[in-house]
Order: C-alpha cells, then structure tokens, then sequence
C-alpha cells in the first residue's frame, strides 16, 4: 500500500495504535500505552522550554528504504522546513532530530534497525527514550553522551504527578 492510501482508508482511522508500512508496503501497527505517550508530551514540552516548539512534530512520517517510519517526535530546522514543507503527508528526507520511545511492543533490535533507516533517510542525531525516561543520543557515528544540536536537552525525562 501506498502511505497516502493507508492514511485516508476509513478502516484505519481512530485506530489506537500508531501505523507504519515495512518495506513491502505492509501495514505494520503498535499498540502505544500511556507511559509512551506522556514520555512524547514531555519530550516536545522540552523542545518547547528552547523555544523550538514551532518545529517540532509528533508522529513524523518518514519515507525510507524500507516503507514509511513515523518517528514519535521529530525536530527539523526553519531550513529544513523551507526546503522540504511542511504540508506533506510524507516527508521524503528526515528532519534533523528524530526520537523514539520504546515501548512494549517494540523490541530492541526493530529500534536500531529504525535507527539506521533515519540516518540513512537524511537524521542528523537519532534519540531513544527508554522505559524509564533516559535518553540515548546518536549520530551516525556513535552514541554520545548528550545531544550535539540540542546540549542542554535532559539526559532523562522525568514523570512525576
């Protein structure tokens, strides 16, 4: 399937989970949770205290090698926006933050294959946030200790009521 055919088929719409397609064009879904949600609020909250919160998207689909990745935030420069738009349904190349929050039903090994796939895709540094909140900050040289673009970026995330 085509993206643009998988967002607007009324099947799949209000569905909980979040949809991506593989690289055969298979609709792949995963169930979110609650704690993976309120760790994407806090991340774009963060981006929004650097006052970056007019660049920052969640649910960023990405067109890859291998079928289209929705990032669960993603943090893309005024020139990247003025290059690429921002009124697709599809970004063809990667804005230059891209995080991920784990969850349940996503295992390691998809992550770090997603990982590569948003480099390769244009991602200068690619984020994890783990179960607990720690953040993990990649270029596609290696892990760093904390993000090049964003220094001052937590090294966790904290969840407190």
């Amino acid at each position: 399937m085509q993206w643009r055919e998988v967002i607007e088929h009324p099947s799949l719409q209000d569905l909980p989970f979040k949809i991506e397609t593989n690289e055969w064009g298979e609709i792949v879904m995963t169930p979110a949770t609650g704690t993976h949600g309120l760790y994407q609020g806090r991340i774009i909250k963060w981006f929004n205290r650097l006052g970056e919160e007019d660049n920052v998207l969640p649910e960023c689909p990405i067109e890859t090698s291998a079928g289209t990745k929705v990032a669960d935030v993603a943090w893309g420069s005024s020139a990247f926006f003025k290059k690429h738009g921002f009124r697709v349904t599809l970004f063809a190349r990667s804005p230059e933050v891209v995080v991920e929050v784990k969850s349940p039903s996503n295992s390691l090994k998809r992550i770090q294959g997603k990982k590569q796939l948003y480099f390769e895709a244009g991602a200068k540094e690619v984020w994890f946030c783990d179960e607990d909140g720690t953040m993990h900050f990649f270029t596609p040289q290696g892990e760093l200790q904390k993000s090049e673009l964003f220094a001052e970026f937590p090294e966790r995330i904290e969840i407190s009521f």
